[in-house]
């Protein structure tokens, strides 16, 4: 045990394509902790982010032998979940009948967007929530990388597959369209300036938008019910 915790990445995804039945578990167990916190934040929905999370891990386990090694093992998983996410949502917005999840089931106890820090203000998380869904695809992913889970930008142009210029500009923009949106959260700021928010600057302090890391989805088994049976577990 001691020397597979000891083991890179790498050699544990090649150990998994040699057929190291453990090894992708551990290469898992190593990331899942981050890799569900950008899921569940770009989603804004538990079981949406459960379920994307076992897509991903599915395609990132059949497609490990195809691995060509040209960004790190991270890069490329966090890569694979992005994209999962992503479809979901592009399926999501062609059956628009089928409304969008709030994130906040009262059936499933899950405390809703921010699970790892208690959330005194529902109604604002709601409005940030709703802020970060209606900004298109790749300025939402970006934000969620960057301004969200702190990756720097030349790491989140890695995973996403574009220049570092572009990851910048889908930020400011993206911020400059929640400035608009989040700007009556802030009565102070906009009482203290007659211009726009700078785009360049990270969106900070706003409720619901905050650095963190919810709490690991265990288990790598197939079947979305697994994952989300444990992301409805995790609430702390």
């Amino acid at each position: 045990m001691e020397g597979r915790a000891a083991a890179k990445d790498l050699e544990l995804l090649r150990a998994h394509v040699a057929g190291d039945r453990d090894a992708f578990a551990e290469l898992f167990h190593r990331h899942r902790d981050r890799l569900w916190a950008v899921a569940l934040r770009t989603l804004g929905d538990r079981e949406e982010a459960a379920d994307a999370l076992q897509d991903a891990l599915l395609s990132a386990h059949r497609a490990a032998a195809r691995f060509r090694g040209d960004s790190a093992v991270t890069t490329w998983l966090h890569r694979i979940v992005v994209n999962a996410c992503l479809d979901r949502i592009r399926r999501r917005q062609a059956h628009p009948t089928v409304p969008l999840p709030d994130g906040n089931r009262a059936d499933d106890g899950t405390g809703g967007l921010e699970p790892a820090a208690p959330v005194t203000d529902h109604d604002t998380v709601l409005v940030v929530r709703e802020a970060l869904a209606a900004l298109p695809l790749e300025q939402r992913a970006a934000l969620v990388l960057v301004d969200v889970q702190g990756y720097p930008v030349a790491e989140v142009a890695r995973i996403l597959g574009v220049a570092e210029g572009t990851v910048k500009s889908r930020c400011a923009r993206g911020r400059a369209r929640l400035a608009v949106l989040l700007g009556h959260l802030r009565p102070a700021a906009v009482a203290t300036t007659s211009t726009r928010p700078d785009p360049t600057v990270p969106i900070t302090g706003v409720p619901g938008v905050t650095p963190g890391n919810p709490g690991p989805v265990e288990g790598v088994g197939s079947g979305s019910g697994r994952y989300r049976r444990d992301a409805n577990q995790e609430d702390t």
